[in-house]
């Protein structure tokens, strides 16, 4: 089973593309896509919306994994990461894909062992559980690690 894992964001977007076989899961694609500020959000969304829809013709994942995240202070910013994941839901749902979210607490239990692991946590663990053969600058890169991870340790 191939999973495309997303941390969202209009920004950064985390990508990562993990395949589970025989009970192992091995990194296929990582990336932090990101968008000029200088473009209207409306441009950038239809930048993340084409380049998810590239990643998904070349690493073709049979299911896709979100961050559903949850914003108590911004509410602009919250809604901009909504307008973004619909377009996530949208692209994946138009590829023929099945769409799963989680919660931040689910990803920190899942990679972390606690929901309440703190993201450096989170990242070390993610050394064990994964054999990542590249440098990540970006907490959004691994974070999209994290979740895939965890919808493969969900979803049996």
């Amino acid at each position: 089973m191939r999973i495309l894992g997303i941390d969202p964001g209009y920004e950064r977007l985390g990508i990562s593309v993990i395949e589970k076989t025989g009970g192992k899961e091995k990194l296929i694609h990582s990336e932090c896509f990101q968008t000029e500020s200088s473009l209207s959000f409306h441009e950038r969304l239809n930048l993340l919306g084409e380049h998810l829809g590239e990643v998904i013709k070349n690493h073709k994942p049979e299911h896709v994994a979100l961050e559903n995240v949850f914003f108590n202070t911004n509410q602009k910013t919250a809604m901009d990461v909504a307008a973004v994941r619909g377009v996530i839901i949208f692209v994946g749902k138009q590829k023929g894909l099945e769409v799963f979210e989680y919660t931040p607490p689910q990803i920190k239990a899942a990679v972390g062992g606690s929901g309440k692991a703190s993201k450096k946590d989170v990242e070390a663990m993610l050394h064990h559980l994964i054999d990542i053969h590249k440098e990540i600058r970006l907490d959004d890169e691994y974070d999209a690690i994290a979740v895939a991870l965890t919808h493969s340790a969900i979803h049996r």
